[in-house]
């Protein structure tokens, strides 16, 4: 194997963290910003791309890092390395509400293609780039953009989902319709499209966007209840106005809001 094989243990459940174990000189390599604990000795490195065995030299590592800003990544990483003799453990949390997902790449030929800020670590080896929609409507409309994430290699890595996970297993021929923003990944025979709703009153007043993504199979595809865009878009149409709100749980709540002037209807 060319990457380094380390086992993984999951904690709880709406916030999830994956604890790595690693033997000597093994290492993983994470996002910046998801680290949650370390044993002692193992030594935390910042490096430009994924530090896998496919970059050649300081322009291979340039370019590797070029690609992520892509993304709208950080051009750095971190891994993680076991420089004591026996085993330690590192973990890794996930940012909000949701599941923790394994994926093993030699289960999947080696390739995995997820939204771009799923990714969450992966054993040192794995290589972690861009995929490159190549239609504009997909680019224009599929939620994602024209660039996702894809994991390559014979290792493990960890993506993250928003909410309850769901795992469809489709035959060759056989199409799922998914809201956008709900597709966490899917394996490298899956093709990616959008397709418009259509429609007056779907498009007018239907409230689930114009378009949604079509995943044809053969293939494997992890949907997410949760995402990202979504929770926050709750929490920002909950946050009070500008001076201030009297907030759901005081006595003169809606009514206190329209007596100030904050009239929400």
């Amino acid at each position: 194997m060319n990457a380094h094989e380390i086992d993984y243990r999951i904690f709880g459940e709406e916030m999830q963290y994956v604890e790595i174990e690693l033997d000597p000189q093994e290492g993983v390599v994470a996002e910046s910003g998801s680290f949650m604990m370390m044993d002692s000795q193992i030594k935390m490195d910042t490096i430009f791309g994924d530090g896998s065995n496919q970059e050649k030299g300081i322009l291979g590592k340039l370019f590797s890092a070029g690609k992520r800003l892509l993304t709208g990544e950080s051009l750095f990483m971190t891994v993680f390395t076991n420089i004591g003799s026996g085993k330690k453990q590192v973990s890794f949390a996930a940012p909000y509400p949701g599941k923790i997902v394994p994926i093993d790449l030699t289960e999947f030929e080696g390739k995995f293609i997820c939204q771009k800020d799923a990714f969450l670590c992966a054993a040192k080896g794995v290589s972690i780039g861009i995929e490159f929609s190549k239609k504009l409507g997909r680019g224009l409309f599929g939620g994602e953009g024209f660039i996702m994430q894809k994991m390559e290699g014979d290792g493990m890595g960890f993506i993250h989902a928003g909410g309850t996970l769901a795992k469809k297993e489709l035959l060759a021929g056989e199409v799922l319709k998914v809201d956008t923003g709900c597709i966490v990944g899917f394996t490298k025979d899956v093709h990616y499209d959008i397709e418009f709703v259509g429609g007056i009153k779907n498009t007018v007043f239907g409230g689930e966007g114009l378009f949604f993504a079509t995943l044809q199979g053969p293939g494997t595809v992890y949907i997410q209840s949760l995402p990202f865009s979504r929770l926050a878009g709750r929490v920002l149409s909950m946050a009070p106005k500008s001076g201030g709100s009297r907030g759901e749980g005081s006595i003169l709540g809606g009514i206190g809001d329209i007596l100030d002037g904050d009239n929400r209807f």
